[in-house]
Formats: structure tokens, sequence, C-alpha cells
């Protein structure tokens, strides 16, 4: 556990407990911003980022969505929209008791729910990392056809065989609760995505925090074309898309998971801080 972190627990309205971690800053810049993760990622992944931007001043939480690390079984019953309204929104409550500006950082999953969140208008900026649309048809060529088949067949197949989204044993995160995978996948058949699979288009429309989306271009979750996609499902939100490309930051690869590397402190983690402290 990094020194400045402090384990603690928030509750989600339908009474569901979470573990969570709150990096204080040793002076504040009066901004708290919670970090929505990507799908079965654990908090843990984003404590470096995080104690990172509390240096800067920002309190910071982190938090398990249900059925993730420290907030339960993966064999709970859970839809994906829960770890969006119920999850994220009781972080955002912990965080308005704080009485700071609010914000946001969501990598993946956690990017393209932020219009999902309860009390999403009392956000001052949000920030991204490898968000995209999920619609199957945003990838081309071999990993087109690698994405229907997951979001056609395996996520749903195999979650309803074995009760839950083995992704553990496929190198892919956290296993998955099976009506998260489900949903999810059920998202991807739909050409707008999550806001076209929930009827959402008016929470969507009324989203109007200031949006920076980071494209990584060797990121194979989430092509240029799935990004932009992902825009315009904003329509109100001033967003901008910031194309990071990995030689020019001198490294190898970032892929879809890089950016929350400490490597990046001074380039990617400084741009990003820089950006949220003028909001």
């Amino acid at each position: 556990m990094l020194l400045d972190a402090e384990p603690c627990e928030i509750q989600a309205r339908d009474g569901h407990r979470l573990g969570a971690t709150l990096f204080r800053p040793a002076s504040s810049n009066g901004r708290a911003l919670q970090i929505n993760a990507a799908a079965g990622v654990k908090q843990e992944y984003y404590g470096e980022f995080a104690a990172y931007l509390s240096e800067r001043g920002f309190t910071v939480l982190t938090f398990d969505y249900r059925g993730i690390g420290r907030s339960g079984h993966w064999r709970l019953n859970a839809r994906m929209r829960d770890w969006a309204e119920l999850d994220a929104g009781a972080a955002l409550q912990f965080l308005s008791k704080t009485g700071k500006k609010l914000m946001a950082v969501g990598h993946s999953f956690g990017g393209q729910s932020f219009a999902l969140v309860p009390g999403a208008e009392r956000l001052a900026a949000v920030l991204a990392v490898g968000s995209q649309s999920g619609y199957w048809r945003h990838w081309r060529g071999a990993p087109r056809a690698g994405m229907w088949l997951l979001t056609h067949a395996l996520l749903p197949g195999i979650s309803r065989l074995f009760g839950y989204f083995p992704a553990a044993a496929l190198g892919q995160g956290e296993n998955l609760p099976a009506g998260v995978a489900i949903e999810w996948a059920r998202w991807c058949r739909d050409p707008d995505y999550l806001v076209g699979a929930l009827g959402a288009k008016e929470r969507y429309a009324r989203f109007s925090a200031p949006l920076r989306l980071y494209w990584v271009a060797d990121d194979p979750y989430a092509p240029l074309a799935a990004a932009e996609a992902l825009l315009e499902l904003y329509p109100r939100a001033p967003a901008e898309l910031t194309r990071v490309m990995p030689r020019e930051l001198g490294a190898e690869r970032i892929g879809h998971f890089g950016f929350f590397r400490e490597q990046f402190r001074d380039t990617l983690w400084r741009d990003a801080a820089d950006w949220l402290e003028r909001h």
C-alpha cells in the first residue's frame, strides 16, 4: 500500500459495500477526483497515478467495481450498468462531501460511462484513457472478426455456461460477473453501443463537462474509429482527442494499459494533471 493511501469503504445506494482507497494531498488544489477503472481491472493498478495526482494537490479516490478486487466475488449478481450507476455513483457521492470541485478519470469502460453516473452534471471536467465505443464494426480486418466472435458468442456463451466470464484464465484481468459480461456483449452489438442499448441518448446529450480523450496509437482495444465514435456519443461535451504516439515518448509500446505506468510520470501524467488543473 502506498504511504499516502488510506483504505476505506463506500456504500452504494443498494447497500453493496465497495473497497476503496483515498489519497489525501499534503496541500489541496481544491479538486477531488475519482478514477473509474476499466472492466476487470483492480484499483491497485491506478495507485501510482493516483499518488502522483495527490502530489499535485488532488484528493483522489480509487475503488473496485462490485465483483472485482475488494468489492466482492465475481459470482455475484451484477450488470455492467451497475458499475456506473451504483458504484461510480457512490464514489462521486463520497467525494461530493469534500466540498471540492469534482472531476473524474476513466480508463476504457470508465470513460465510456461518465454520463451514466448519477450526479454527473456536477463534474467540472473528465479525462478518458483508452476509451471507445465497443460496437464491433469499428474494428477492421481480423480484429473485427475477433470482436464479432467475442461479442456474439464467447462473452455471452461462456458466461452462461460457467456463471461468470473467466477473464483471468485468458490473461485479460479479473474474472467478470456473468451479468456484466452478457450485458457488455449486448452493448457491443448495438451501433450506438451502450447509449443505444440502454436508451441513454438523453443522458449523454445532457453531459456537458469538458472531456479529453487520450487515444494511444498501438492500443488494439481502441482503434481510432472507435475512439472517435465514443466522442460522438457525448454531443454536448466540449471534447478533444489527444493522440499518443509511443515512439514520440521514447516507448516501444504503450497499448491499452501503459498510460498508467510510472515511466510516463513526466510526460503523459504531467500533461493530464496540467489539463485537469486548468478546469
